[in-house]
């Protein structure tokens, strides 16, 4: 088998339209400055793309980039990231996902694709190391996932595959590989609006070596150890994301009858660990994975992959339902069309309370199941009334009133985290570059899960949106999971033997003491045995805001402002019921404070020293 040394540094190039590629080779100052995955693949759209493109129009790109990690065998490295201007937010939209397409297109021998143009007629694209191949797809055209990947995967050939959703340009319509999704912003329906059903690349051809197999190999067993011993990743892999359930129930965060409310009595019913107990849970993961925090199980319509926490909240907990074999059934439909569970659970929930505030006509309802299978296969095939929720919470809520309680930041729809538990989180979804993103900045785990930080006060959040966010570029762009966080940043010795109690204190009332001291480090050798480039800890991290801020950019030239970096009025406005404080997001008070850490000025826009500064024409 062939070999690379850390990176190829070759990226396709391939137009539909005329039916031709070419090959962009990446430079050594690209890749110090923009990483990989997300952040090289920002980088080559942001050169490639001039603003006010349609998202579902020919001119619209849409970037494959495989991590810096995949192919090595380094903890959690089987993950790959998609980019493209989102036809739902009309911005940038990325999206990790761990398939195995990622791994294929690696070893195939790319460190990237990119996608323009629109085929005459359905096409699917095969990926080899000598280039692509031009493949007719009438005969899998109108297929639902799982079947269109039975006839593309066969032996090392991986796919990522568009349903029926995408083919009719859902606007959150998302795509698969093996049995993980590109979730989010509407990805899919970018590949349907080019004619293409499907991406195959032949893998296998290539074997990835890091630079430096001793450092490699020494930072390799330091993260495993860190993930083994943790006591979060622990949960994730026994109970998966559903772990969080009962927390999320405890601290008032659980969204329930479209944010309505934030805990129910039922809401115990569809944890995790009710989930491990009752459907005889067992791993269903990405590869290679230390953590394992995907589970597959047994329900009522059969074997299928058990529901996410972000599912369990949004097709679950948010439309009133509190039973799993339910919503593993409506997860596995969903999953078979193409669609993005949380925001078509959003779409949903704003669908049953203007019906129930006389504003549109519908028989769906809180708290029942029935007609939902109908809607999600009328949305997925643009029938009826599924033709306007195809649209999302934006565009029907302009249209037929009930905006205030549309659960969307910047058109995409919340996550399933109710920020008037968590402020930190608040001000993280209004800021997200991609719209309402509990992955941007995960401030959850500081307030909620482990108390670090106090869920009702605004001091210092600003600080530790900005960390996890750079962070979080940096990761996205190796690329690894973000849950290896948990153990990276909590396992070294700093903070491993410091008093909960201590760390509490420094993160909530001395954020600029705290963000220096903790030790990331790990991201950083990894990066450097397997690229051979050294970046020290605060190059790399300032390679993550670079990243962050490019992006912010991109979005500025489609036209974001302070005026999108807001929250539903249900929010901001609104209490809950069980809440006697009638608490809602302050987010006024902690705006300023981010715009001015980050050198935006009061309209949320980047000073100029601000680019120049971070190497941004």
């Amino acid at each position: 088998m062939k070999q690379i040394q850390g990176t190829s540094n070759r990226v396709l190039e391939v137009d539909l339209e005329g039916q031709t590629h070419g090959i962009y080779e990446v430079t050594v100052d690209e890749r110090r400055l923009f990483l990989g995955a997300k952040g090289l693949g920002l980088k080559l759209l942001f050169d490639r793309m001039a603003q006010g493109k349609d998202p579902l129009g020919p001119d619209n790109i849409i970037a494959f980039m495989p991590g810096v990690l995949m192919g090595t065998g380094g903890p959690c490295s089987g993950r790959f990231e998609a980019l493209t201007k989102s036809p739902l937010t009309g911005i940038m939209v990325t999206s990790s996902c761990g398939g195995p397409f990622g791994l294929a297109l690696k070893t195939a021998g790319w460190d990237g694709l990119l996608i323009k143009g629109k085929a005459s007629t359905p096409l699917y694209l095969d990926i080899t190391e000598n280039g692509v191949e031009f493949k007719d797809a009438k005969g899998i055209w109108g297929m639902e996932i799982p079947e269109a990947q039975a006839v593309l995967d066969v032996k090392k050939a991986k796919s990522v595959v568009i349903g029926p959703a995408g083919e009719n340009q859902v606007l959150y319509a998302n795509m698969a590989s093996g049995h993980r999704f590109l979730g989010r912003g509407g990805l899919g329906a970018v590949m349907g609006s080019k004619n293409l059903k499907a991406i195959r690349a032949q893998g296998g051809v290539y074997m990835i070596k890091p630079r430096d197999p001793k450092a490699f190999k020494k930072v390799k067993n330091k993260a495993a150890k860190y993930i083994k011993q943790n006591s979060i990743t622990d949960r994730y892999r026994n109970f998966g994301t559903s772990a969080y359930v009962r927390d999320c129930l405890e601290a008032g965060i659980l969204p329930i009858n479209n944010f309505q409310d934030g805990k129910h009595e039922l809401g115990n019913q569809v944890s995790g660990e009710i989930m491990a107990e009752k459907h005889n849970t067992s791993h269903h993961t990405c590869k290679p994975c230390n953590i394992r925090c995907g589970h597959k199980g047994s329900f009522k319509s059969g074997d299928m992959s058990a529901p996410e926490y972000e599912t369990i909240g949004m097709m679950g907990t948010s439309l009133g339902i509190f039973d799993l074999d339910t919503i593993a059934e409506f997860n596995h439909i969903c999953g078979r069309l193409g669609l993005d569970t949380i925001s078509t659970g959003g779409t949903l929930a704003w669908v049953m309370e203007a019906a129930s505030k006389g504003l549109i006509k519908s028989n769906l309802k809180f708290g029942s199941k029935d007609g939902i299978e109908k809607a999600l296969y009328d949305i997925a095939n643009m029938k009826d009334f599924g033709a306007k929720m195809a649209k999302g919470t934006r565009l029907l809520s302009q249209e037929y009133g009930g905006q205030d309680f549309a659960m969307h930041v910047k058109g995409l729809e919340m996550a399933a985290y109710d920020p008037r538990g968590s402020f930190g989180q608040g001000l993280a979804y209004a800021v997200a570059n991609r719209g309402g993103c509990h992955l941007s900045s995960y401030l959850v785990a500081q307030e909620v899960y482990f108390g670090f930080l106090k869920p009702d006060s605004c001091y210092g959040k600003a600080k530790w949106v900005k960390f996890f966010e750079d962070l979080g570029c940096c990761i996205n762009s190796l690329q690894t999971c973000q849950f290896t966080m948990f153990a990276f940043l909590m396992e070294p010795p700093l903070s491993k033997y410091t008093p909960d109690f201590m760390l509490g204190i420094l993160m909530q009332y001395l954020p600029s003491v705290a963000v220096p001291l903790i030790d990331f480090s790990i991201y950083a050798d990894l990066w450097n045995s397997v690229t051979g480039i050294h970046l020290s800890n605060s190059e790399f991290l300032k390679a993550g805001e670079r990243i962050h801020v490019l992006e912010r950019y991109m979005n500025i030239r489609e036209g974001i402002d302070h005026n999108d970096d807001t929250l539903p009025e249900r929010l901001l406005k609104q209490g809950r019921e069980f809440d006697d404080d009638n608490k809602v997001v302050p987010l006024e008070k902690m705006l300023p404070e981010y715009y001015k850490i980050r050198g935006f000025n009061n309209r949320g826009i980047p000073l100029k020293k601000t680019l120049e500064e971070l190497g941004i024409a």
